[in-house]
């Protein structure tokens, strides 16, 4: 099981690398974390949108430490995936 320090910092390290963007055409602000490939969120304001992200972040850390993949370092923060026997 996982330090849960260990996990907040990791979040915290990969939020702090979050790009965001307001996209003229839909009227929302558009966030992703470039190091985690397919993290992204959209909402009509940033704030809403660094929400959005953090939720869907932490959905995909956990998902990819259950399916036993790993994760890219992020910042210099660590959240090492065991192996499985």
């Amino acid at each position: 099981m996982y330090n849960q320090r260990v996990f907040t910092d990791y979040l915290d390290a990969a939020m702090h690398t979050a790009t965001y963007e307001f996209l003229e055409d839909s009227r929302e602000y558009y966030g992703e974390v470039p190091a985690c490939q397919g993290v992204w969120a959209t909402a009509a304001t940033l704030e809403g949108c660094r929400d959005e992200l953090r939720d869907v972040l932490e959905s995909w850390i956990l998902f990819r430490i259950a399916a036993h993949m790993s994760l890219p370092t992020v910042s210099g923060v660590e959240l090492a995936v065991p192996e499985v026997a």
